[in-house]
């Protein structure tokens, strides 16, 4: 599937920038620093792109693009990552260009998507009630997602670094285990969603729908207004329970590596 422009024609910039900066409240990285607006995050115990990107915030900011570049090289060698660039609607067109002339690589492409939570219908109870037992939440993913038990460190310490109010949901059977688990972060009047997963075997029977209302009910009983979220553009079972309950695409964004 093609990939569409991540540029900033059509988008709200100012909209695009607070998505950002909650985003990167909501999923910590262990190690920012700036170089002018680029916005460099590493983390060692963790491979998610989210955590070891440079973000680049300003679309006029286009000095000395190549020793930035190589600069931000050695930052991600010494983490023993490789270079990796996260283009959304602020990064300037210059700096785009000249990875494209490198012959770098677009990969992953991401919708955020958000949704008035004034206007949605969830459900009138609270079936499901949020827990702060972050090791408890952390085996319950890992678990659903089929994960090894080897990244629970990493994702513990990093639910851990959410300075925002965080709502641990987890639907569990007493017999079979987790079913299904998300992590709804509030930041002021904005919700994030999070690790929104449903285990293989449970998938189409409503869990993700159930596990998602409850988290946005809770998060609009505690005064958000607005729900933000992330999803890769070739999930198309998510994006269509995300658009099922009222949720539109805000912007897109992809990374970019050498090849």
């Amino acid at each position: 599937m093609a990939m569409t422009d991540s540029s900033s024609h059509g988008v709200n910039l100012p909209a695009v920038r607070r998505f950002e900066a909650v985003g990167f409240r909501a999923w910590p990285a262990a190690a920012v620093t700036y170089d002018g607006s680029w916005q460099v995050r590493l983390t060692a115990g963790h491979p998610s792109r989210r955590l070891n990107s440079v973000v680049p915030l300003d679309p006029a900011d286009t000095r000395d693009i190549d020793i930035r570049l190589e600069k931000a090289r050695k930052r991600f060698e010494a983490y023993g990552r490789p270079l990796t660039i996260r283009e959304t609607p602020l990064a300037p067109p210059a700096l785009i260009d000249n990875l494209r002339q490198k012959g770098w690589q677009r990969v992953e492409e991401v919708l955020v998507m958000a949704a008035d939570l004034a206007g949605l219908t969830l459900p009138d109870t609270m079936d499901h009630l949020p827990s702060h037992d972050i090791g408890r939440f952390v085996d319950a993913n890992l678990a659903v997602e089929e994960a090894g038990l080897a990244a629970k460190p990493a994702l513990a310490e990093i639910i851990g670094a959410i300075r925002p109010t965080t709502g641990l949901f987890v639907i569990e059977d007493p017999v079979t285990g987790p079913q299904a688990t998300v992590l709804c972060v509030q930041d002021n009047d904005l919700a994030g969603i999070m690790l929104l997963a449903v285990a293989p075997n449970e998938r189409r029977r409503g869990l993700g729908l159930e596990i998602l209302s409850a988290a946005l009910r809770w998060a609009r009983m505690r005064g958000a207004r607005s729900a933000w979220l992330q999803v890769v553009a070739e999930n198309a079972p998510a994006l269509s329970l995300y658009r099922k309950l009222g949720f539109a695409e805000s912007y897109r964004y992809c990374y970019w590596r050498e090849a």
